[in-house]
């Protein structure tokens, strides 16, 4: 079993997006179960009293357009305890990939940029700056890709 976390900043654009997702990829290649995949956020700006924002509209109308729905996700932080529960933390940019190794106090071997997982490393576009959810969608996309063909690898 392979425990996927995905992180970004708030858990309401990028991180869940490549949740739902590398869910979807992971089901249509029949492998669901050999996967743990959830999402998380650094900050806990989207987390109220236990309770979590949902997927902002703009992230839930894109991948609605794809055929796919994030029904039910809720934004959740990211917690010390999560680098006994998690074999690997994909981050969405190299801000988040800081703010992780804070948060877990090391874990660093575990920590991962979606992008270093495609033939153009760097930062997944941030749709909540630019407005571009086109462009993160592709991304992540893109990143989910190769992080299923990493997973496929015998020493994935």
């Amino acid at each position: 079993m392979k425990r996927i976390m995905f992180v970004c900043l708030g858990n309401i654009c990028r991180s869940p997006m490549a949740e739902i997702i590398f869910s979807d990829m992971v089901a249509k290649a029949g492998r669901s179960d050999e996967f743990i995949i959830e999402s998380s956020a650094t900050s806990n700006e989207n987390v109220w009293n236990g309770t979590g924002a949902p997927v902002y509209p703009p992230a839930r109308e894109i991948l609605e357009r794809h055929g796919l729905s994030s029904d039910g996700k809720r934004a959740v932080q990211l917690k010390a305890d999560d680098l006994d529960k998690y074999d690997m933390f994909v981050c969405m940019d190299r801000y988040n990939v800081r703010s992780v190794s804070r948060i877990l106090r090391g874990g660093d071997d575990k920590i991962r940029m979606l992008m270093d997982f495609t033939h153009r490393p760097g930062d997944v576009s941030d749709p909540w700056y630019t407005g571009d959810f086109e462009t993160a969608y592709r991304d992540i996309y893109e990143g989910c890709e190769g992080l299923l063909e990493y997973f496929t690898k015998p020493e994935g």
